[in-house]
């Protein structure tokens, strides 16, 4: 694994672990991102995911997981991972596949996501987030 992918997986698994400390190490205080099923418009900063991830640990839950009042098994995978890297500028490309076992068996659910990461002082921080939905066209959910 190169640098870039090993701090791609350790920034997505403080997502995944609501560790608001390393999420902070590892993203850019001036953060821009598009979340789909948030809102159809550009979400600025850092605040918003602390919220979230500060409301899921409180509930005991993490991010992609449903609020079932049990704490639940969750996994992440990178499905056709693909790094590109331009000097201190990269971008990750995937599906992100976050799978959770349910007293009614495993759900997976999955979108796509491109993470720009930039070289910072040394040290790599996400800078910009996009995702779009993971379900063929027609642009409307089955």
């Amino acid at each position: 694994m190169d640098e870039i992918e090993v701090f791609l997986r350790r920034h997505l698994q403080s997502i995944q672990e609501n560790d608001v400390a390393t999420y902070y190490e590892t993203t850019s205080p001036d953060l821009t991102l598009y979340e789909w099923w948030v809102t159809p418009h550009r979400i600025d900063g850092l605040p918003f995911h602390e919220f979230m991830m500060q409301a899921n640990a409180e509930r005991g839950t993490v991010f992609g997981a449903e609020a079932t009042g049990e704490r639940v098994r969750t996994r992440f995978d990178l499905a056709n991972l693909r790094i590109q890297r331009y000097g201190d500028c990269a971008i990750a490309s995937y599906t992100l596949l976050i799978s959770t076992a349910t007293p009614q068996g495993v759900k997976v659910a999955a979108h796509n996501e491109s993470r720009v990461m930039v070289k910072i002082e040394g040290a790599w921080k996400v800078v910009h987030v996009h995702k779009s939905p993971a379900y063929p066209a027609p642009h409307v959910q089955p």
